[in-house]
């Protein structure tokens, strides 16, 4: 494994209305998958948000391409954001109004990079790749949601649940798409799950607990 972490959270602590966590810290690695595992409400998704640009921590840094991303103008987060990060959501922020593939050529646009027509045979959704975003089932949104993401090729997956739609052997599909993409890309991927065998499979995982990470592999 690469000695170079490609992102590191540095003495992160946040809170809402209650203290979530304090001083945590973790790097993630080329070729690395790390689960988060918790109990509902302990802000493990809040943690993957920070993590991914999406929200600023109260006190500590995230460090991508050797900058704390929240001291970078929004312009430039917005950049990293958008070439960088995939960000797979629990729900799936798909074009609705648009099919599949229009939904997947958004993203070859804003990448310039071409739809890989055996990743969509790999996830079982080429089949379906011209029927409108409303005909699918969930389970199939969540892999064009995926699909989409890998397109435009980034150097962190950021993935929240995102087997939680799909049935068990669907599930493992997924994941082992998105471990090979990491592995052949020199990417990295930070998963929030709460299904115990899929969290297994990663490099390492860490079970977010009275207010810090406490590793579990």
């Amino acid at each position: 494994m690469n000695n170079q972490p490609i992102l590191q959270a540095n003495n992160i602590s946040h809170e809402f209305d209650y203290p979530l966590f304090n001083h945590l810290n973790l790097a993630l690695h080329p070729k690395e998958s790390i689960a988060i595992m918790g109990a509902s409400g302990s802000g493990k998704s809040t943690l993957l948000n920070l993590f991914s640009s999406l929200l600023k921590p109260k006190a500590g840094q995230i460090i991508y391409d050797n900058k704390d991303i929240y001291s970078l103008k929004k312009s430039q987060l917005l950049k990293i954001r958008r070439d960088d990060f995939g960000i797979i959501f629990q729900a799936h922020y798909l074009f609705r109004g648009f099919s599949a593939k229009e939904n997947l050529d958004i993203a070859t646009l804003l990448s310039g990079n071409e739809i890989n027509n055996e990743l969509l045979k790999e996830l079982n959704i080429d089949f379906v790749i011209n029927q409108s975003v409303g005909e699918l089932s969930g389970g199939q949104q969540q892999r064009l949601s995926i699909a989409r993401v890998l397109t435009k090729k980034p150097k962190i997956i950021f993935a929240d649940e995102p087997t939680g739609n799909l049935d068990k052997k669907t599930a493992q599909d997924v994941i082992r798409n998105l471990f090979n993409y990491i592995n052949q890309n020199d990417a990295g991927m930070i998963i929030v799950t709460h299904e115990q065998d899929i969290a297994m499979q990663c490099d390492r995982v860490f079970e977010l607990v009275d207010l810090e990470l406490k590793a579990i592999k």
